[in-house]
């Protein structure tokens, strides 16, 4: 069989003047187009493939994963991000997967990483020129790395006086972190820094703003904003920001005559610490310099760490700044990397009620650095740092919590059976727990289990909904809780007996489960295909029609 490729390409800010012509080219090439939806449509207009796969911000392991199947499979796959794909985008992912399955650069499928223009180049080329010196970039987001390591990152880059780019500043749910950023650099910084907020670059919707450290948050910042911070020697000038290169420092920039030249500045007079241009060896002068360096060096260090060090410690620290070696454990800073346990756990399918020593387990469980976040499906998300996460579902289990899958898998949240006393379908939604609980699918899958005919519980809005009537189901498939099209589960069966339930749920949960797309939602993916089981799809949706106002405007 003939072996597919893999295009992770960086289309750049957007728009057809900065994408290069090998990322077109590469796009023209690939049968298959994977990407995020709103980078998808933005670079529709260059796509000639025959398969478009977009979906949502957050499934981007899908995506790599569908990629290299599709390339193993033979096609032409070219998998998208904006900005560079190897900045904060899927090229690191796409290598992870395939090294995952054994891949090997001799005997694997191809891959071609097509560089992009980054956000922070995009960005500073309309804010002037913020980045001429030294600089980092940050990612604010704290879904994939721990916000003390973040904390840490943005104070080294602080303290070092770097120009500094924040990614993934802000979003409905993260508010804090740009805050806590910006606390951290006012320690560091003069409050008049300068700050230019650039919001989806080169694009429609383009939105510049320059203001300072101090008032930053004052301004309009959200996941399409790239927060540039400049320097202590960067300023503002005619509606731009500059961060000078630190050529005044080898000749005064603005006077009509130079003391040196730009060709004389590597004389001796001028920088002594220069390299002789012949030799290669350090002109007269360099020893005593960096032997007067070394000593203020060790002073330094001294007057920092005399209550802190013993005197062994002193002497390897002087050390170490006179051979200019680091000396191991004194100067490496090295982030371990945290395995994060992720599950859920819930005191039962019908039980709402967990117990005060159930409680304490938990709590006890979760400890200082994990985190508990309780959920509207009645169970607590549970993330632990462990490298023993069967120790964990043992010790809880054994205190009679139920411990669950997270991401996309079966999700069963039932009603509370009005406290046990509307018992008599209970085990049908225990059975159905243990029979298709935790299941791994496309998309995270809520399946809701109502035990009366009153279905107080909205089980007909969610993906799947069950309702227990008359010792029989009727049975909901396909709703589509938020939006503006927002709509309840389509009705697909009306008193389906017992013993027929979960054998037809399972068909629908197989059906879907092999022919959806990655992080395909069940509503989307039956109003593609129009049939699951032998259930028709109708269109539930409401159009809603807006009236004129009396006024006519």
């Amino acid at each position: 069989m003939q072996k597919g490729k893999i295009f992770v390409v960086g289309f750049g800010p957007g728009d057809r003047e900065h994408i290069t012509k090998r990322a077109v080219d590469a796009l023209q090439q690939s049968n298959h187009i994977m990407g995020y939806k709103t980078y998808v449509d933005l670079i529709r207009h260059f796509v000639t493939a025959q398969t478009i796969v977009s979906t949502g911000m957050t499934e981007e392991v899908s995506r790599a994963q569908e990629a290299v199947k599709q390339a193993e499979a033979g096609n032409i796959v070219a998998v998208i991000s904006s900005g560079d794909a190897g900045v904060y985008g899927m090229a690191g992912l796409v290598y992870e997967v395939l090294i995952e399955k054994g891949w090997t650069e001799a005997t694997g499928i191809e891959v071609e990483v097509v560089p992009g223009i980054s956000a922070i180049n995009s960005c500073a080329s309309l804010l002037g020129a913020p980045v001429m010196h030294d600089s980092c970039t940050i990612s604010l987001s704290d879904h994939l790395t721990p916000w003390t390591v973040i904390e840490k990152r943005i104070e080294a880059a602080a303290m070092a006086d770097f120009v500094i780019a924040f990614y993934n500043p802000k979003s409905g749910r993260r508010t804090r972190q740009i805050v806590e950023a910006q606390r951290i650099l006012l320690k560091y910084r003069s409050p008049e820094t300068p700050v230019g907020l650039v919001k989806s670059a080169y694009r429609d919707s383009q939105n510049i703003v320059l203001t300072n450290l101090a008032e930053m948050l004052e301004h309009d910042i959200g996941m399409l904003t790239t927060v540039i911070v400049g320097n202590s020697s960067t300023f503002f000038y005619d509606n731009k920001i500059i961060t000078p290169r630190g050529y005044q420092r080898k000749y005064t920039l603005g006077d009509d005559k130079q003391i040196w030249k730009p060709h004389q500045r590597l004389k001796k007079e001028a920088e002594p610490w220069a390299l002789d241009q012949e030799t290669g060896e350090a002109k007269s002068g360099f020893e005593k310099i960096e032997a007067i360096k070394a000593a203020q060096a060790v002073q330094r260090q001294v007057e920092e760490n005399v209550e802190k060090k013993t005197s062994l410690e002193m002497a390897r620290l002087a050390l170490a700044c006179i051979t200019k070696e680091p000396v191991k454990g004194d100067f490496l800073v090295q982030q371990a990397i945290e395995s994060i346990f992720e599950f859920a756990v819930s005191p039962g399918v019908a039980n709402k009620f967990i117990t005060p020593k159930q409680m304490q387990i938990l709590a006890e469980v979760v400890g200082e650095n994990g985190t508990l976040e309780y959920t509207p499906d009645h169970r607590f998300h549970v993330k632990i740092p462990t490298e023993h996460p069967e120790a964990i579902v043992e010790q809880l289990r054994e205190s009679g919590l139920y411990v669950l899958p997270m991401g996309d898998v079966f999700n069963l949240k039932a009603c509370d059976f009005c406290y046990g006393e509307k018992a008599e379908s209970i085990p049908y939604a225990e059975e159905i727990m243990d029979a298709l609980g935790g299941m791994k699918l496309p998309k995270e899958l809520h399946v809701g289990f109502n035990g009366c005919g009153m279905a107080c519980y909205r089980a007909v809005f969610d993906d799947i909904g069950i309702v227990y009537r008359k010792k029989k189901f009727d049975l909901f498939i396909g709703a589509k809780p938020v939006g503006r099209t927002a709509h309840a589960a389509q009705p697909v069966a009306e008193g389906l007996e017992p013993d027929a339930l979960i054998p037809l749920l399972t068909q629908i949960i197989e059906e879907y489960k092999e022919h959806a797309h990655p992080n395909e939602r069940l509503f989307k993916y039956f109003k593609r295909v129009k049939k699951i089981a032998h259930f028709t799809y109708q269109d539930m949706s409401c159009k809603i029609k807006v009236e004129e106002a009396p006024c006519g405007d």
